[in-house]
């Protein structure tokens, strides 16, 4: 039989069904509480959608299809293992891990993010990650404090 004809793994097929792991950022895993249902939740359709890639009959492709899955169920099952959950701030005079604060950047620009954990970060959606630039500049202040982020000053409007 010509091995046209015969189904082994290349090389190319190997590289794709084994991903390297997503690396874990360094320092505490701070969540908050939608932070930490998030996790539990990614962790969760990580796993379906492994099981779905496992119902694959062709070995290649399941290999393949389980490939991504299977990084981000270690990725996440990580994350969710050493998760420390922070209550939400209760004194709403100083800028805590869970605090929505108001600033104005010297251009004139007024931004409001809420500090969160790293995995629920999205600048977009006015969350930044508790280890960012901005954010380590404004934890511990208060409303009227200025907050120096290299050669600019943020002023605080408004916590919560």
């Amino acid at each position: 039989m010509s091995v046209a004809f015969t189904k082994e793994d290349s090389a190319e097929t190997a590289s794709e069904s084994v991903l390297p792991d997503r690396p874990i950022p360094p320092g505490l895993n701070l969540v908050t509480e939608t932070g930490l249902k998030a996790l539990e939740a990614q962790v969760e359709s990580a796993r379906t959608a492994f099981e779905a890639a496992q119902a694959i009959e062709d070995i290649n492709e399941r290999r393949r299809q389980s490939a991504v899955p299977l990084r981000d169920f270690r990725y996440f099952s990580e994350r969710l293992r050493t998760a420390q959950l922070v209550p939400a701030p209760t004194n709403p005079e100083t800028v805590a891990f869970g605090s929505k604060v108001t600033f104005s950047r010297d251009d004139g620009r007024v931004q409001t993010y809420r500090i969160v954990g790293e995995d629920e970060a999205d600048p977009k959606a006015g969350t930044i990650s508790h280890a960012s630039p901005i954010a380590q500049a404004l934890l511990g202040k208060s409303v009227d404090d200025v907050a120096t982020l290299g050669d600019q000053e943020l002023e605080i409007i408004r916590i919560g």
